[in-house]
């Protein structure tokens, strides 16, 4: 039997996304590439399917571009193929290509340098709830990995709940505790002074309550490494010069981007407006969770792309 050509291998993958999309209620379909197919043939198959092409490669995106089709931009930087697949569905959703309930069908290369080998039917609600301790891992920062999964996981919860049915913002700074402190200033009386260690520690569940609560006001919160809260209520006083960010994101976002930049904290940020919750280090963003119908899962999962 001939061996069977990336074009013809490329085409049966399209035909069964087609059929996976009909499926799944017309969902869109979303390729992750590195080279670009024939378009034309691809639009032709897909016909009326909604098409989306994600991309580390800027020959493919200019290809896309020119075909007239909706292209998620990645940056070229070494990650698994599972990273950038949900690296793609983050940014497609933050470019209003996907919105976070929908259905997708995926295709990308798993074995090959070339085209497509494989096919998946993600549900974004699904996905999006799954934080692997990879994601926190990868960060170069002495904050224990335990202490990260606490913060970001209160951040979740308050991205996703709010308090007493109304949306709330929050903002932490974790780590590099001292440095922290003295660029800031309390905006508003500590609620955290004057208590013991054990009533301090972000493990305690009744600290993540009163964490919870406070939120509802302006400030920031400063956790130690070891989880231990220095302080609530913070204005950060970091000055925000070098640094560049997202269209739309507010004075929370820039204050959590550039006390990352001057200090060894990780700051993470939760959007008032959307409940996204976004991981800041070297005054950018490296992580970003979009908020969920369930709680945040810890897994692990790892899936190398295709060698070069």
């Amino acid at each position: 039997m001939p061996p069977v050509s990336s074009q013809d291998r490329d085409l049966s993958l399209l035909k069964a996304a087609k059929r996976a999309a009909l499926d799944a209620g017309s969902a869109p379909v979303l390729a992750l590439i590195d080279t670009a197919p024939d378009f034309g043939a691809w639009t032709d198959l897909l016909k009326r399917t909604r098409l989306i092409i994600a991309s580390d490669r800027p020959v493919v995106q200019k290809a896309a571009r020119d075909a007239e089709l909706p292209v998620v931009a990645l940056q070229h930087e070494p990650q698994t193929r599972q990273t950038q697949l949900s690296q793609a569905l983050l940014e497609a959703i933050a470019d209003d290509l996907l919105a976070s309930g929908d259905t997708v069908v995926c295709l990308y290369s798993l074995f090959e340098k070339h085209g497509v080998d494989s096919l998946s039917v993600v549900s974004l609600a699904d996905h999006l709830s799954r934080l692997t301790s990879r994601d926190l891992r990868r960060l170069d920062t002495q904050v224990p990995l335990e202490t990260l999964r606490q913060v970001v996981d209160l951040a979740v919860e308050i991205g996703h709940e709010g308090r007493e049915g109304k949306k709330v913002g929050a903002l932490f700074a974790v780590g590099d505790h001292e440095r922290v402190m003295a660029l800031s200033h309390e905006q508003v009386h500590d609620p955290f002074r004057g208590y013991s260690r054990k009533d301090r520690m972000i493990r305690n569940p009744r600290v993540q309550e009163s964490i919870k609560e406070i939120a509802q006001m302006d400030g920031a919160f400063v956790v130690g490494c070891d989880g231990l809260m220095h302080g609530a209520g913070r204005n950060l006083n970091a000055p925000a010069e070098g640094l560049t960010l997202s269209k739309g994101l507010g004075s929370r976002h820039w204050a959590a981007a550039a006390m990352s930049k001057v200090t060894d904290a990780i700051l993470v940020a939760v959007s008032e407006s959307t409940g996204t919750v976004r991981v800041f280090q070297n005054g950018r963003v490296v992580l970003r969770i979009e908020p969920v119908d369930r709680g945040l899962r810890w897994s692990e999962l790892h899936t190398e792309p295709p060698s070069e």
